[in-house]
């Protein structure tokens, strides 16, 4: 079974997130950017969906640029997720290596459609 982790520090969303995904995944999840890398760097997830802004001294991007920085962890599929939703903000997120971009608040069946599109 494929794993999705889900970090987002609203546990709200998180499980919001967790009930869209429904039992077809193993689901992960994480409130803040560091617990984020520690459990990619040990549970390796085939596609996360990262929240770009949270508490803490490591926001999403800088997330995303540790795991396309990591030849271990580059090939994992991110969907960034977030309520900045100008153009610049998308750009910025593509640029840096993220898969998809969803602004906050996204349809549950464009997130279900997204994740399969990448998982295949």
């Amino acid at each position: 079974m494929k794993k999705i982790l889900i970090v987002d520090d609203h546990s709200d969303i998180r499980k919001l997130i967790r009930i869209t995904i429904g039992n077809a995944y193993e689901v992960l999840e994480a409130d803040d950017g560091r617990a984020a890398l520690e459990i990619i760097r040990n549970q390796q997830p085939s596609l996360i969906v990262l929240d770009i802004m949270m508490p803490g001294d490591m926001d999403g991007l800088q997330v995303l640029d540790a795991i396309r920085a990591d030849p271990k962890l580059a090939g994992i599929q991110v969907i960034m997720v977030s309520a900045r939703g100008q153009l610049h903000d998308y750009q910025t997120g593509m640029s840096r290596g993220a898969n998809a971009y969803l602004i906050k608040p996204f349809s549950p069946i464009q997130l279900v459609n997204t994740i399969k599109e990448l998982l295949g």
